[in-house]
C-alpha cells in the first residue's frame, strides 16, 4: 500500500459542531443523573428526619405538662 492508498479522516466543520453538540448533551445527561441521585439522598434524609420528628412528637404527647402547670389560669 502506497501513501496514496491511505484516505485521511479530516472532520469538517459540521463534523466538529456534531461532536461538541455530543459532548454537550453528555454533560448534560450526567449532570441531570447526578441532580437525580442528589435528590434522591436528600428525600430520603428528609423522610427519616420527619420519621424521627414523629416518634419525638408522639413521645412528649405522653409526657406530663409541667409548664401547663405553672401557666394555670386562676
Amino acid at each position: 500500500m502506497s501513501y496514496k492508498d491511505h484516505r485521511w479522516f479530516t472532520p469538517t466543520a459540521r463534523m466538529e459542531a456534531e461532536i461538541l453538540e455530543l459532548y454537550r448533551t453528555t454533560h448534560e445527561f450526567y449532570d441531570e443523573a447526578e441532580y437525580r441521585e442528589e435528590l434522591d439522598r436528600y428525600s430520603a434524609w428528609y423522610h427519616s428526619v420527619a420519621q424521627e420528628n414523629r416518634r419525638e412528637l408522639q413521645k412528649m404527647r405522653g409526657d406530663v405538662n409541667l409548664f401547663g402547670w405553672f401557666c394555670r389560669k386562676r
